[in-house]
């Protein structure tokens, strides 16, 4: 009888308005079921989940699982990019783009299952991802007005929920100005006034925004999408159009390639799926092959 693969499981439990902690005790006996033996780590908060996933890997499990959004993938890449430890991501959060991306099933124990499959048949995938100083992304890594929104989000206390992204939305709304970045894609270096900023790995962001709508996760390249200077009105009209991806037929947004992305401006922090990476100035780069993942292309 073949040894049940050891993996380490990682649960964002708030992750969905609690979906992720909810679906936990069904995707377990799931892997388990599958043939694998998932071990849960102890890890209350996103740097404790960094530190106990890497410490998994270098003790040498054979996967890390993370049951929730886009920040509990990211904690997990934080310890698998580069090793060829693999990736399940099990999605149960808010904000699912890379399991969208990727094509994993989107209930959580059917990803659970496909990932005990590929695990058990020795099956896995590599794509790229984007590094930006010390930290791994997957997805998208975003500036200006997105991130602003995020940052001025982080900041607020009041009201709980979501209800506090609508309000920081309004709130930069109202001050709405165009922001002058300085981009530089494989070393062409241009100082231009935009909106917002997105260098995509994969299409999606923001909860199935595809915003990078040609980006693929297996071509080495970043696809960067730019928003010059739009009005208020037609800023809320182009970020209705980002679930179709068709913004990128509006005469103010710009689509490049590139494969290193060097970011700088005034009071600003990239994004990437979804958590805080890196004030700017900021250089990002495409590393081809550097995740790879299980689960996936169902």
């Amino acid at each position: 009888m073949r040894a049940r693969v050891e993996v380490a499981v990682l649960v964002s439990p708030a992750a969905g308005r609690g979906r992720a902690g909810a679906a936990a005790a069904a995707v377990l006996g799931t892997l388990r079921a599958g043939g694998l033996r998932p071990r849960v780590l102890p890890a209350g908060t996103r740097a404790a989940a960094e530190r106990e996933a890497t410490a998994a890997v270098a003790a040498g499990t054979g996967a890390v699982v993370a049951i929730g959004g886009d920040g509990a993938a990211h904690a997990g890449l934080q310890a698998v990019a580069g090793t060829g430890v693999p990736l399940a991501v099990v999605p149960a959060g808010t904000g699912n783009d890379l399991a969208l991306a990727l094509g994993v099933p989107a209930d959580p124990v059917a990803a659970a299952r496909a990932a005990a499959e590929d695990l058990r048949a020795g099956q896995t995938r590599a794509v790229d991802a984007g590094r930006t100083g010390d930290r791994w992304w997957a997805t998208v890594l975003c500036c200006g007005f997105d991130s602003a929104v995020t940052d001025r989000a982080n900041r607020l206390r009041w009201p709980r929920g979501p209800r506090r992204y609508d309000v920081a939305v309004l709130a930069e709304l109202a001050r709405l100005r165009p922001r002058e970045l300085t981009v530089v894609l494989d070393g062409a270096e241009r100082t231009l006034p935009v909106r917002l900023v997105a260098v995509g790995n994969t299409s999606w962001y923001g909860g199935g925004m595809r915003v990078c709508p040609a980006a693929d996760p297996a071509d080495g390249v970043f696809d960067v999408t730019v928003v010059g200077p739009v009005s208020r009105r037609e800023l809320v009209r182009t970020r209705s159009r980002l679930t179709a991806g068709t913004h990128v037929e509006h005469p103010a947004v710009t689509v490049h390639r590139a494969r290193r992305v060097g970011l700088a401006g005034q009071g600003l922090t990239a994004y990437a799926d979804g958590e805080p990476v890196a004030p700017l100035p900021a250089t990002s780069v495409c590393v081809p092959g550097a995740l790879t993942v299980v689960g996936t292309g169902r």
